[in-house]
């Protein structure tokens, strides 16, 4: 049986005895990073707050170690726990280190005071984030993104067993969620932290996460591995999606495929396609695509937003009946748009297409005769 560290048992969270939540099931081990995903209201900081003692759970157990969560005391378990949450801190006057030291509180006693070691805590976390250059600013005058970096360090000055994050991104662009989220993967490594967070970013959740707990449907409706997890079609189910898809296998989120008769077929593969079908779709012009190998770069997304795909399967000779399926397609459209400038000896196929729709009088285009740019 697995030794976690943290894990809760049959656990139920709400408010005012009215469950949100319940049955909840799950442990992760030191060093682990477990990430909760799950619709808008789902419940997702429910639960964190639940964890954090800010909410008390209505049933079941969480424990610490050995230990039962609600048999810590709050001073012990301020040495055990950090909490990094989206509300934002009353830090008039207060610069960036004072804002990490507050991190060494459980510590101080009840004068505030800190000691060298305290010190040494807060320069450690700050060089660990690397937010050494901030020490001196405004906390309130500086970015979301180094904002967020100083709260994991306050957290990190903590020295907890547990820290707990809930949306850590939401206010970050790409750049600084990246460096967030790596500076996060590292000191859970580095310090053997077990981090519980909640995440939107799926695609970030996959890649960081060594479990995963799918939040929905007022239970825990999946809880294992980003593997596990991923799988084709349940994260739509998940998330009740109407419109558009999200392929598993690739992280593509796209829109809905423009309806309507086709009007063009799409030769492309390699990664050369996908801007051209992103184009099509905001036209609303109703595509095929093909012949794309099940492994290319290009067929999640013509999967997504084609009418139709003629694929054959990854490291098989392009077979004459796909080749049919495509001239088939080709009569039914007035114009052939061609993403490549060159064929390799695997897709000689996709070359004798374009050869058939010239030969019989197709509009054959490049991308960029196309859309005119």
């Amino acid at each position: 049986m697995t030794d976690y560290y943290f894990k809760a048992e049959r656990l139920s969270v709400g408010y005012q005895g009215m469950p949100v939540i319940e049955n909840i099931s799950f442990g992760i081990e030191k060093g682990e990073i477990l990430t909760l995903i799950g619709a808008n209201g789902a419940g997702k900081s429910t639960i964190l707050k639940s964890i954090a003692g800010q909410l008390a759970p209505i049933a079941g157990t969480a424990f610490l170690g050995q230990r039962e969560l609600s048999e810590i005391g709050q001073d012990k378990l301020a040495k055990e726990l950090a909490v990094v949450f989206t509300e934002r801190l009353h830090t008039e006057m207060m610069s960036c280190e004072d804002v990490v030291a507050t991190g060494r509180y459980p510590y101080t006693g009840k004068f505030g005071v800190l000691s060298k070691e305290d010190y040494r805590a807060v320069e450690e976390a700050m060089a660990l984030v690397q937010v050494e250059g901030l020490r001196d600013r405004d906390f309130t005058k500086i970015s979301d993104g180094q904002r967020q970096r100083v709260l994991l360090a306050r957290a990190i000055a903590q020295q907890p067993k547990v820290l707990l994050l809930d949306e850590p991104t939401s206010y970050l662009d790409v750049k600084y969620k990246l460096e967030f989220l790596s500076a996060l993967q590292q000191l859970a490594r580095r310090k053997n932290l077990s981090v519980i967070m909640s995440l939107h970013e799926l695609d970030l959740a996959e890649r960081i996460s060594d479990k995963i707990l799918c939040v929905g449907n007022h239970c825990i409706e999946k809880f294992g591995t980003p593997e596990e997890i991923f799988v084709p079609g349940y994260i739509g189910k998940l998330f009740h999606m109407t419109a558009g898809t999200f392929d598993e296998n690739s992280g593509n989120l796209e829109l809905e495929a423009p309806k309507g008769k086709t009007e063009v077929f799409v030769i492309a593969g390699g990664g050369s396609g996908k801007a051209v079908y992103r184009k099509l779709q905001r036209a609303g012009i109703p595509f095929a695509a093909g012949i794309l190998f099940e492994n290319d770069v290009d067929y999640p997304v013509a999967k997504a937003l084609a009418a139709a795909v003629i694929a054959e399967k990854a490291f098989e000779k392009i077979g004459g009946e796909r080749v049919e399926e495509a001239k088939k397609q080709i009569e039914k459209c007035q114009k052939v748009i061609c993403c490549r400038d060159s064929f390799g000896v695997w897709d000689r196929e996709n070359e004798l297409l374009l050869e058939y729709a010239k030969k019989n009088k197709k509009i054959v285009q490049t991308p960029t005769e196309f859309f005119g740019g």
